[in-house]
Formats: structure tokens, C-alpha cells, sequence
């Protein structure tokens, strides 16, 4: 073999697994936005039979001999080739372990899954949900063992979210939030509540959605290249550079829910858009990591979003699309509104000081989950209880409860974390921008482009071409929880005057 014919199957190669999850993506966007309830049968068949040609093509023997061919022809790659050689590696080595039936199955399990969750969901009855939610955990327990046997299983899982994370890793990163953040709740819990009354006046939703373009057009996102939708759950989907989709969930009484998951949806936007054009259609076109990609998204949502300046630049266009509702409010009193801390049940409505207490439920139930020592039907116990331990709430039942994250039915355990992790690396992406850019007084206008060229610069352009520690360490330096915990203290202690 010549290098030459290697280099063009090794693009060809890419391009193919390129197409199969564009079309899988495309079934799946069309199935949680538009498609009506009763068609997932015909989709699930598609996409069983799609994900069974993508491990087909990869996992052919013909691909693990061209790998190992460009492996020890390393020196003569340039470095994005080699990076994509590496990658694909690791991926064919995993892949080749499960056996394809299995992984047809899985995909369309997962097709399945989302369905019954949505009816689960609704119906808020998680005995409807629990069948399926077992063969998951089944499959996912087993899919650890393929993934890395040498891990303990969970670890296995929280390594294809993060790579280099671990159980022993989040216990200590967790326990450093769980010390500053409980006394700071406790002291805010004895000061006066700002009144929100306001955010939960009636809003229509046709307005909402103007508003939404508004927040897109803010954030700096192309409209050419990336459009909005509704889902149950908002979402982010990438399919290369020039094609992004998300979507939010409207809800007439509460205008801060759709806002702040169209400004968070739209950090993880701006992260795929921003990758470099050679990377596109391969293997590292896409964002490094969950805890990075969602670094993005709560730096837009909460650093910026939930920011006085921010606000103080928006709030004038808002009041345009919600006169009626907002006659008499100023800037200041709706930055306190959203900002306001109260132990809540929804993870996606949490305020940004307690967000993290509900990753640790998750956190905590899904270890337990994989390890075994905790059953399938317990869960909704174990959640009720661990949110009344943390956050001092009692839930009401299983729609506000276990049933209100889609992560479970995709089949992405291990993934939560990532949340928790990416705000603490946002806070410290804040410190360093700061040192280089007039954040605030860009913001204070109204402009983010100072903001995302600053992102783009460190983070968005590399895609998947370094590994996510060298990615964190090149927005933040030395990653240090702490300073994460220092940004919640000093915001909100002069919010609630401590």
C-alpha cells in the first residue's frame, strides 16, 4: 500500500461514517421535533438498520490494517492526520468489541426508549419508563466492559464524556462545591427573595419565539447556518460547520425557562460553527469533550446571560416583545429575578448557585446504577430522598422528579457530570478572558464578539485536534474547582448583600 492510496481511503472512510450519522441525526431530529408520536416504529427500523452498516463499514478488518499501516507511518503524517489516526484508532479498538447485533439492537432501543419516556414523562408514571430504562442500564453495564475493561464500569462510561475523568476525580471535585456552596445556600436562605412574580406573568408563545430569534441574532449565530426548533427537551445538533440545529421548549408562564436554554443551546452552536474547515468530515469535527462543550453553553447562559451588563443591554428589546409584562420592571430588579436562589426540582430551570447539587443526585444515582447496588424500580425512591438530603425539596411526582431528563432514554449515563465540570472550567475561561478582554464593557453594549473571538481563539477552532485536558489547560491553565466556587461566592453575595 501507498502512503498516498491510504491518506484517500482513510478520507473516504471518514466521509461515509460522516454520511451514516448525518442521516441518523436527521431521522432523530425529525422524530423529538416534528414527526407525530405514533411513527417511531418506522424510524427505529432505519436507524437499527443504519447504525448496523456503520459498524459493518468501521469495523471491517480491511480498516483495522489501514490504521495500523498510518500507526507506523506516523512520522510522515502531518498532525491533524495523525490525530485523526489516533482517534479513529481508539474508536475502532472499542467498536471492534461489540459485537454488531448488539449494536444494532442498542440503537434501536434507544430510538424506542425516547418515545416511551416522552409518554412516561407526561403521564408522569415512571413504571412506564422502567422496562426500558433497565435493558439500558443492562446494555450500558455491559457496553462498559467493551469500552475499557481495565476501568471499573462507570468510570468506563464517564471516560466517553470525559475523557481522563473518574469516580475517584468527581468525589473530590464535588466534595470542594458541596463545602462552599451548602453554607452559602444556607446564608442566603435567611435573606429577603428578590420578587419574580414578574418571569411568570402569561407570555405568548409566538413572541417567545421572535424573542428567541432575537437572543440568536445577540449571541452571533448565523441564521444561514443554524435554525431553531421545539422539542420536549432542548438540544443541540451538529452536523458540520455550516449546519447546526437547537431547539427549546416554550412555556407561556415562565419567559426565563425558553430564554436561557435558547442562550445555552446557542453557546453549544457557537462551539460546532466555530471549528476549523479542515476537520470537517472527520472524526474531529466536534467538540472535544461534554464538560467543554458544556463549559460553552453555561458561559453564554450564566456567565453572560445571567449577567447585569447582559441584561442592562437587552432588557430595553425585551420590554418591546413584553410590554405588557414587564411594564414597570427595570433591568436590575429582572437580573435579580433570574439570579434568584431557591432550591428548586427541575435541573434545566436550577438556579446557577444550586445547578450543581443536582448533578450530584444524578451523579450519585447512576454509580449506583452501573455498579449494581441500586435496582431499577428504587430510583425513584433514591431520587426523592437525594433531593430532599441536598436541596431540601420534596418531590412531588415522577414528571418533576426521575422522568424529567432525556439522558437516560439516548442511553448517555455518564454524561451529567459533565454539566457540573463545565461550569466550573466557564468560571475559569471568565478569569483568564478577563485578563485579555474588556468582557463587561463589550457585553455592557450589547456585543459579544470580543467574547466569542476569545472562545474561538482558545477552545472552538481546535474541534476534536487535542486531547481535553490540553484543550482545558489552554482556556484555563491549571484547572482549580476553587475558582468556580469563588465566582458563585462573590456574585452572589453581592446580590443578597452577605
Amino acid at each position: 500500500m501507498k502512503l498516498e492510496d491510504a491518506l484517500t481511503q482513510l478520507e473516504e472512510l471518514q466521509r461515509k461514517m460522516y454520511a451514516y450519522d448525518a442521516a441518523s441525526n436527521a431521522l432523530y431530529l425529525d422524530g423529538v421535533t416534528v414527526a407525530p408520536k405514533g411513527t417511531g416504529e418506522g424510524r427505529g427500523v432505519a436507524l437499527s438498520i443504519l447504525a448496523g452498516e456503520r459498524h459493518k463499514l468501521f469495523s471491517a478488518p480491511e480498516v483495522g490494517k489501514l490504521l495500523e499501516y498510518l500507526t507506523k507511518h506516523k512520522a510522515e503524517l502531518s498532525r491533524l492526520v495523525q490525530r485523526q489516526v489516533e482517534e479513529l484508532s481508539r474508536s475502532y479498538e472499542q467498536l471492534t468489541r461489540i459485537p454488531a447485533d448488539e449494536y444494532m439492537e442498542y440503537a434501536s432501543l434507544t430510538n424506542e426508549a425516547n418515545e416511551v419516556w416522552e409518554t412516561a414523562k407526561e403521564e408522569s408514571d415512571f413504571s412506564k419508563f422502567e422496562p426500558v430504562l433497565k435493558k439500558l442500564v443492562k446494555f450500558n453495564q455491559k457496553f462498559a466492559k467493551y469500552y475499557d475493561r481495565k476501568k471499573k464500569p462507570y468510570d468506563a462510561l464517564l471516560n466517553e464524556f470525559e475523557r481522563g475523568v473518574d469516580m475517584e476525580y468527581l468525589d473530590q471535585f464535588f466534595a470542594t462545591l458541596r463545602e462552599r456552596i451548602v453554607p452559602l445556600l444556607k446564608a442566603i436562605e435567611e435573606k429577603e427573595q428578590p420578587d419574580d412574580s414578574f418571569l411568570h406573568k402569561h407570555y405568548p408563545i409566538e413572541a417567545q419565539k421572535r424573542f428567541s430569534d432575537y437572543l440568536m441574532e445577540v449571541v452571533g449565530l448565523d441564521r444561514r447556518h443554524c435554525t431553531i426548533g421545539e422539542s420536549e427537551h432542548p438540544f443541540t445538533l451538529n452536523f458540520n460547520n455550516k449546519d447546526v440545529r437547537i431547539t427549546t421548549h416554550y412555556q407561556e408562564e415562565d419567559v426565563a425557562s425558553s430564554m436561557y436554554s435558547v442562550i445555552h443551546e446557542s453557546g453549544h452552536a457557537r462551539y460546532e460553527l466555530g471549528i476549523r474547515d479542515d476537520m470537517q468530515y472527520t472524526c474531529l469535527a466536534g467538540g472535544v469533550s461534554m464538560g467543554v462543550h458544556e463549559s460553552q453553553s453555561r458561559f453564554y447562559e450564566n456567565i453572560i446571560g445571567r449577567s447585569l451588563p447582559f441584561i442592562q443591554a437587552i432588557f430595553p428589546k425585551m420590554q418591546e416583545f413584553f410590554p405588557e409584562q414587564l411594564n414597570g420592571v427595570t433591568a436590575e430588579q429582572f437580573y435579580r429575578a433570574v439570579n434568584k436562589v431557591q432550591p428548586s426540582l427541575v435541573r434545566i430551570e436550577a438556579d446557577e448557585l444550586t445547578y450543581s447539587l443536582h448533578i450530584m443526585v444524578r451523579y450519585e444515582i447512576e454509580k449506583q446504577l452501573i455498579d449494581g447496588s441500586l435496582k431499577v424500580q428504587d430510583i425513584p425512591e433514591t431520587w426523592n430522598k437525594l433531593y430532599k438530603e441536598y436541596l431540601g425539596v420534596e418531590v412531588p411526582d415522577d414528571k418533576h422528579g426521575c422522568l424529567q431528563d432525556s439522558h437516560w432514554a439516548g442511553g448517555s449515563f455518564g454524561y451529567f457530570p459533565s454539566y457540573a465540570l463545565g461550569s466550573a472550567y466557564g468560571a475559569q475561561m471568565l478569569k483568564n478572558m478577563e485578563k485579555e478582554v474588556d468582557v463587561w464593557g463589550t457585553v455592557g453594549k450589547g456585543d459579544l464578539s470580543a467574547v466569542s473571538a476569545w472562545l474561538g481563539e482558545k477552545i472552538h477552532q481546535y474541534g476534536s485536534s487535542m486531547e481535553p485536558a490540553d484543550v482545558v489547560k489552554n482556556a484555563c491553565g491549571e484547572f482549580d474547582p476553587a475558582v468556580y466556587a469563588d465566582y458563585l461566592t462573590e456574585k452572589f453575595s453581592k446580590i443578597y448583600n452577605l
